[in-house]
Formats: structure tokens, sequence, C-alpha cells
């Protein structure tokens, strides 16, 4: 189950490219992680013989946020992601406060692959989860809160469930009724009906990888390998310099599509012409697209193509079993609706107490909101004559993802003045 301690010297952690703000995602790339001295135990499941144990969550901003009960003391919201090795704990402030003793100090590579950060081993670690008790825990604990969680997702975060937690369940996953259900493996009877239908999964490090067609533009269609990954909140993700085939749609936008450790991910955002999943096709789906880094290892990468996240998987229930490689999708009768991105150009982050201040992080060039002279550093101050601290980040991004032609009137202010504009919401990609 893992490797020893002994096998963490040196302490170094090759890559970890970050976490993007209009996604959640840890591309954890080290050399190992002990898993010696974990146990679990949940006397529901394995005393009484409980086939099922079903964890609620929250869906907000396209992340699943699940209530966690750390060391039986401190209530935290952490983001359920397959997309993640291992658990981790952003904010030490909870670590230090229980006087936990750091086992191993190791170096983080940031985006930049120059700027070095720190995380700490941590070990004898209880996480409860509703009827799900996970006692003496490895995990990681960052030495400072480098992701900024709640700007870019406007939630408060304070960490990431990996696959050390669940991979031994089959875990199904219901956006709908906000449950996730983890199934004893022994009893699991494949779903059927309702348009269900099966996929072949690769495990590498305990991650899911899925094989879809891609229809960039044209008839071209490429079999590309993608992260199944639910700590992303966007639909597709795709690295351009993984195939020769995987061009720019002709209408983009360039955006900082991520933000990692030591500096920003630039890239750029737009629609393909189709996704197949199996025999469901997807038109039209919002991608961001982006160069991976040159000096990525692409065997930490296992091959992949790219990222299928929240927006795209939450249109169906989601079953996946590890034990056997297989993935079942369920349809939801709603899969079909149409992807609907920003029309103003704004790139917001929330700040303040209850996340309710909203700064002006970036305007996209020539957009709806660059042209009436909105800019990098404004304060977001009334939307329709309502303050904007009424709303919520994921309340306030929808209001600017409305029909095309539809008037937004804000304020802003800058330099301590405050400025009155309207914007005219425009398809932008």
């Amino acid at each position: 189950m893992g490797n020893s301690p002994e096998a963490l010297s040196p302490a170094r952690l090759s890559y970890f490219p970050g976490i993007a703000f209009v996604f959640l995602h840890l591309f954890l790339f080290f050399t190992a992680l002990p898993c010696r001295a974990q146990k679990f135990e949940d006397p529901t499941f394995t005393t009484l013989g409980t086939k099922q144990i079903d964890i609620p969550f929250e869906y907000q901003n396209n992340f699943i946020v699940v209530k966690v009960l750390f060391n039986d003391i401190f209530p935290l919201r952490f983001i359920f992601d397959t997309g993640a090795e291992y658990t981790i704990l952003s904010k030490r402030e909870i670590t230090d406060l229980l006087s936990i003793d750091y086992q191993k100090r190791f170096t983080l590579q940031g985006a930049d692959m120059r700027t070095e950060l720190y995380a700490y081993l941590a070990r004898g670690i209880n996480l409860t989860m509703g009827n799900l008790r996970n006692i003496n825990r490895s995990i990681l604990v960052l030495e400072e809160d480098y992701f900024r969680f709640e700007e870019f997702s406007g939630i408060q975060i304070h960490g990431i469930l990996g696959a050390d937690m669940f991979r031994r369940f089959v875990v199904k996953i219901n956006y709908k009724k906000r449950i996730i259900s983890l199934l004893n493996a022994e009893d699991f009877r494949p779903p059927r009906g309702g348009g269900t239908f099966e996929m072949p999964v690769e495990l590498y490090r305990s991650k899911p990888y899925i094989t879809t067609q891609t229809t960039l533009r044209g008839d071209t269609t490429i079999a590309t390998k993608l992260l199944l990954d639910t700590g992303a909140s966007l639909a597709l993700l795709l690295y351009t310099d993984t195939h020769p085939n995987l061009h720019l749609p002709d209408k983009t936008i360039p955006s900082n599509i991520g933000m990692g450790l030591g500096g920003f991910l630039e890239g750029y955002l737009g629609r393909i012409k189709q996704l197949a999943v199996h025999d469901i096709a997807f038109d039209q789906v919002v991608t961001n697209f982006q160069e991976l880094p040159p000096a990525i290892d692409s065997t930490v990468t296992f091959g992949r193509n790219g990222i299928i996240g929240n927006q795209l998987l939450r249109r169906f229930i989601i079953t996946l079993d590890y034990s056997h490689e297989r993935l079942f999708l369920t349809p939801d009768p709603g899969f079909r609706n149409k992807y609907i991105y920003d029309r103003s150009g704004l790139i917001l982050i929330a700040a303040g107490p209850n996340l309710t201040k909203f700064t002006i992080f970036d305007v996209v060039p020539n957009s709806p909101a660059a042209r009436v002279g909105i800019r990098r550093g404004d304060d977001l101050r009334s939307i329709n004559g309502i303050p904007a601290s009424f709303f919520s980040l994921e309340e306030v991004i929808a209001k600017f993802q409305r029909k095309e032609g539809k008037k937004v009137r804000v304020v802003i202010e800058r330099n301590n003045v405050k400025l009155k504009k309207e914007i005219v919401l425009e398809q932008l990609i």
C-alpha cells in the first residue's frame, strides 16, 4: 500500500504546476508518499456490514465541496478530487494549533520551474465525513497557503481529498442529489437502465483516465486520453503540444487559465466542434487550451492529452469502480444543455471576511468590459443597482453569462473614485 517512509529521502517533490482560477486541480507529481501506518476504520461499514456510505456535498462554483471534521475538532471544507493522488491540507495553521509533529519537509517546484516552495508530511490525522471515519492518515500540509483557493473560487476551502481516501471503494457521484456514495466493492452490482453505459478506465497512481474522441474543426477526429478530474471546475482542458492535430480553434481568447505555485499558467479559451464520450457527442464544448511546460517529465502525465472536469461530468451520474478499472455513466436529463461562458470579459476574484468583495483580476482584450474602460485592479461595487456584496462570486459570474445583447450596469471603484459603466454582453468564443 505505498512506499515506506525511508523511500522519501532525499525529500524533494518533482513538480507542482498548480491551481487554475477557472478550475481547481493539483498536478501532484512527486516520487512517493508513505502510506504505511495508515488505517481505515468505520464501525458502520466494517462491523454492521453496511454496503453503502453516503456523503453529502455542496456543489459550488462547479466544485464538489465535502464537510470534513479534522482530528475530531475542526469542521473544514475539502474539494473531492479524483485527479489528486493524495490528500492535502492548505491551511497549516490548523495543524499548528493541534501541535502536529511534522515528519518531513519537502521542496516543491513552482510553475515557473525556479521558485522553491514547501510542504510537510503529517501523520496520525483523523478525518470524518458523514458516517465515514478515516483514522491515522498521512497527509501533506502546505507550508503556506500558496493556492489562494478562496480568491479564485469564491468559496471557503481548506484542502483536497485525494484518491488515498476512497480508492478502496466503488465511488458513485450524483451531482443532482449532491451525494457521494462509497460502495463496498465486494457487493457492488453494476447500474443498469437509464441509458447507462460502461467505459474502460486506466488507473495510474490511483488517477482515472478515459479515452474520448475529439473533433476540433472539420472532420479530423483525435483519440484523446483525458484525466477524469472532479477537482476541476472546467468542462475540458486540452494540451496542444501532446498531439500534432490538437490545434487551437479559429476563435479563441487569450487568458491566464491557471495559477501555479510561483507563477501563472497562460493559455487560450475557445470551443471545440465535438467531444464524444462513448457514443454520446457533445457539441461546442467550452475548452481551455494550454501547452505543457517543456521541463515536465512526460512519464508523470501518463501520456494524457488533457482533463475532463465537472462542467461536463455533472451531466452524468458517475460510478467509478477502481478495483475493476471501469466507469459507468448514466446521462442526466439535462446532459445536452449548452455550454455557457462569460460574455463580459471580466475575470474576478473574491476577498474579504465573507468573500463578498470583488476585484477585477483581469480583463479580456477587446471585450465588452475592456471597451467601456474597466481595468485590472478595479473593485466591483454594484451590479444593476444592487451592492455586489449581496452576492457570492458564483452569482456575480452568472450575471455576466446572460444572453447576448443584455445590458449590465455596474459601478466600479478606482483610486477611491466610483465610476458607472454599462456592459453589453456578447459571445466571446
